[in-house]
């Protein structure tokens, strides 16, 4: 078996534990919402800051790799990228604290109260972000899954039990249980990133070499920092971070457990996308550099008709079930009711997003990659505006987040199916897409005013059962999405390939 094809099958393991044990861990974290949504609010608000002490560097580390072992200074880039990653992170701290001489109001904010665990935090992600991206030029993925998918839920999920244990055996204003659990969550990041330095050392034995003398010949720091720059302005598109410090902020840390919550859920949807950067960005190249654009656009509106059909079933299920499924949650599943019209609302926008397909793939593998930046720094200021607006002037709350995340994400849609059509002239769009709206619209609805049975269980299982049937059996008489290529032995077969 070939290095990809193992590095492959044991990268799609690891993916299926860490998606079953997020699953089971919504659950557990239901028992107390507050101190999940502290959690969730802790590790997003790290990860907005990392690009601040990062700057783009771990991007440059995989840009300029070939040249730098080529002439035999690749140690000395990854030298230099993490002194100058703690020499930003000084600076960072310097800046961090004379923030409150200027604005007074920020130490009553929830970031300067937890800078003790937030900054370290950041520090510790940013290292790991220059070793996640130099390690990726060995073509190695599953080391670096583990860590950057295992870890977190492990210390999400660890720092959460040992929380609800010391709870049941301290008083209640105790600060012992949230202090020890923090303590357990962020060790499990310096355990990351010392598992991030071990392997990096077992690839290639580290030697430090901190020497300037290579990157002022010819001025190649200026083109490094010039290109860490560039992926320093495209890291503010997150808008999941985003959503977790503002709700954690303007409404609390329970109401951050019911966002972080939901969307686990609404991130099923999603699972037909995973992977479909790394398949399609051979075929986009060869398409952009021959020219062939009648064929861009062909594979293009397929693979974005099967990300919209599987991810509109997968939405159909969730929609029907997801009341039942709150019955059998602790205590807390009745507020996941109150916020249902989140999961109509955010998942739509995610619907929105998989039919776009690799929109943004193909303008990053062309020569207007850096519109990609403008349209990403539009998303995070547009997010930002939209949340600020529901947060402070109206009541709904996680809703107006909801409504907030699906405005910026269709404009931002909408921005690049428009750009890519004029550039290149290819669409995501069909008809068929409409036909696959109809047909889950419909089971949707025959499915919500069908008899409920007494049994909650039986409902989770029979109502989506419901939607399944009249969605695949629209699509036998309307052929609209080639069922029959997928579900037969010979498809399964090749699943287990290795070529």
């Amino acid at each position: 078996m070939s290095v990809v094809a193992r590095q492959g099958f044991k990268y799609s393991i690891i993916g299926y534990v860490g998606f079953l044990l997020g699953t089971v861990s919504i659950f557990i974290f239901m028992n107390n919402l507050t101190f999940y949504g502290t959690l969730r609010y802790i590790m997003p608000t790290a990860e907005m800051l990392v690009p601040f002490v990062v700057f783009g560097i771990s991007y440059a580390n995989v840009k300029f790799f070939p040249k730098t072992d080529k002439d035999g200074k690749r140690q000395n880039m990854l030298s230099l990228s993490l002194a100058a990653v703690f020499i930003n992170f000084i600076i960072f701290l310097v800046v961090f604290f004379l923030i409150p001489y200027f604005f007074p109001g920020f130490k009553n904010t929830k970031a300067w109260n937890s800078r003790g665990i937030i900054l370290p935090l950041t520090l510790m992600l940013s290292f790991c972000a220059i070793f996640n991206k130099y390690i990726s030029n060995y073509k190695r993925i599953v080391v670096s899954n583990i860590f950057d998918n295992l870890f977190p839920k492990i210390a999400n999920l660890g720092s959460f039990l040992i929380f609800m244990y010391l709870a049941s055996r301290y008083a209640e204003n105790s600060t012992v249980p949230e202090n020890t659990a923090l303590i357990f969550f962020f060790g499990m990041f310096v355990l990351m990133f010392a598992g991030y330095a071990f392997y990096t050392n077992k690839l290639e034995k580290i030697r430090f070499d901190f020497s300037t003398d290579y990157f002022k010949k010819d001025d190649f720091y200026k083109e490094f920092a010039a290109y860490s720059f560039f992926g320093f302005l495209g890291t503010f598109g997150n808008y999941l971070a985003i959503n977790n410090f503002m709700i954690g902020e303007f409404l609390g840390m329970e109401e951050n457990g019911i966002y972080s919550t939901l969307y686990a859920l609404i991130s099923l949807i999603s699972i037909p996308q995973l992977g479909l950067f790394n398949i399609s960005a051979p075929i986009i190249s060869k398409n952009l550099i021959d020219g062939d654009m009648e064929g861009l656009d062909r594979f293009h509106k397929k693979t974005s008709l099967t990300l919209y059909f599987l991810g509109a079933v997968l939405f159909s299920c969730i929609m029907v079930g997801f009341p039942y499924l709150t019955h059998f949650m602790p205590k807390n599943g009745v507020l996941l009711r109150e916020y249902e019209p989140v999961i109509w609302i955010w998942g739509s926008a995610v619907l929105v997003d998989l039919a776009t397909g690799f929109n943004g793939n193909i303008i990053s593998l062309s020569k207007y990659y850096k519109f990609n930046i403008v349209v990403m720094l539009l998303l995070a200021g547009l997010t930002i505006v939209l949340n600020l607006y529901f947060l402070k002037h109206t009541d709904l709350k996680l809703i107006g987040i909801a409504l907030s995340t699906a405005i910026s994400l269709t404009a931002y849609n909408v921005i690049k199916i428009v750009f890519n059509y004029l550039m290149f002239k290819v669409s995501p769009l069909s008809i068929e897409m409409i036909f696959v709206s109809i047909i889950c619209t419909l089971a949707i609805t025959v499915a919500i005013i069908l008899p409920n049975a007494d049994n909650n269980f039986i409902n989770l299982i029979y109502k989506p059962a419901v939607v399944l049937i009249l969605i695949f059996t629209g699509n036998y008489f309307t052929k609209i999405f080639p069922v029959e290529d997928y579900i037969n032995a010979k498809f399964i077969k090749s699943l287990l390939k290795f070529r």
